[in-house]
């Protein structure tokens, strides 16, 4: 095979690779999203991907389907293969072990415990071994876990929706419907790929949301064997004014409550507890909440909040993404604004963003933002 036949090779079955990781996209969290390809004398013998923490990687999925035929052949894989022991053994190990001569992966683990420690092991056992192939592919995969990996902070995106003039709700608070299914289906996405959502006391006391990811979507129905997982739901709540009956405390999945030390005592703090919802008391700035959720192994955070909150992660430099749904309506001079943004008084002072992606959702258009 000449070298441009084997580049184009390699590029297909990466590419491969990528599509099967995706499948992860809803249900691997706190791991990356991993695939994994294997071939033999041109044809593809084994595939894999990483379906949830503690079951087996994509690697090892794909070495099962191969079996015998991955002595001698090229495994393709997403991220590095890992060198350490978790609640599975060493894939770099299981490479070695099942005779692969090749391996090409688009990407070095960022975890300290791997580090290109996965590939030299491969180097060490006489592999030949190329990384970087599709990275950036490889990457926008995993913005979570690199993040967290690098940082100890997840991946942070602010989900708004508002009218053409740029409003979020009227002026008594009412907001429902601002945008159309087609848009709020949309989002359901967005929450299943979150490990986590956070909103406002605000938010929860105006809209008395559940923030969950709702049995009837179509994210749900897409995945009916491999259950999605439901994000932690998360209140800043000051003052712990959440009602212990609150759907964002009574739904599926867990909801922790961020409150000021003083607010840890009396009978409301009994109330959720029994009610099965966690509350910490500190002093939860931005930093401190996503260092807070970094440890507990949060990769993607959404923030569905008010004007307030989704501003001071703004302020505070905590947000990655903006995720905007415009709707073709318009509410008026004395509606709500989109975000309480104060302190902003010169150009110099504006907040730069860069769009990536603009499509229709139905009859709204969804910006998706990056802060630069």
């Amino acid at each position: 095979m000449s070298e441009s036949d084997r580049s184009r090779a390699d590029r297909l079955y990466m590419v491969e690779a990528l599509r099967l990781a995706r499948q992860g996209r809803f249900t691997t969290d706190p791991n990356p999203r991993v695939g994994c390809v294997l071939v033999r004398d041109g044809q593809v013998v084994g595939r894999g991907w990483h379906a949830r923490a503690g079951e087996p990687h994509a690697e090892r999925h794909a070495l099962a389907e191969a079996g015998e035929a991955a002595r001698g052949a090229t495994c393709y894989v997403t991220l590095e293969p890992c060198s350490h022991t978790g609640r599975t053994g060493p894939c770099a190990d299981a490479l070695v072990a099942a005779g692969v001569t090749r391996v090409v992966a688009a990407m070095a683990d960022p975890n300290p415990q791997v580090a290109g420690q996965g590939l030299a092991r491969l180097r060490e056992a006489g592999i030949e071994v190329e990384c970087g192939l599709l990275e950036n592919e490889a990457r926008a995969l995993n913005p979570g876990f690199i993040r967290r990996m690098e940082t100890g902070r997840p991946y942070v995106r602010i989900k708004l929706a508002a009218s053409l003039d740029g409003r979020t709700a009227m002026a008594s608070g009412e907001s429902q419907w601002i945008t159309g299914p087609a848009a709020r289906e949309d989002v359901q996405q967005l929450r299943a790929a979150s490990s986590a959502i956070i909103t406002g006391s605000g938010t929860v006391l105006a809209d008395a949301p559940a923030l969950t990811v709702r049995p009837e979507s179509w994210v749900q129905a897409t995945y009916p064997v491999l259950p999605v997982r439901q994000p932690l739901r998360v209140v800043a709540d000051r003052q712990l004014r959440t009602p212990a009956q609150a759907p964002v405390v009574m739904g599926p999945g867990g909801a922790l409550l961020l409150c000021a030390p003083e607010a840890t005592r009396g009978a409301q703090l009994e109330a959720l507890r029994r009610a099965g919802a966690e509350v910490l008391g500190g002093d939860w700035h931005p930093e401190a909440i996503l260092l807070e959720l970094g440890r507990r192994g949060c990769n993607e955070v959404l923030v569905e909040s008010g004007p307030t909150l989704a501003g001071a992660f703004l302020a505070a430099s905590c947000a990655d993404e903006l995720i905007v749904y415009l709707a073709p309506v318009l509410l008026g001079d004395a509606a709500r604004p989109l975000l309480h943004l104060p302190g902003l008084e010169h150009m110099a002072d504006k907040i730069a963003l860069t769009l990536v992606d603009l499509r229709q959702v139905g009859d709204d258009v969804r910006l998706t933002l990056r802060l630069t």
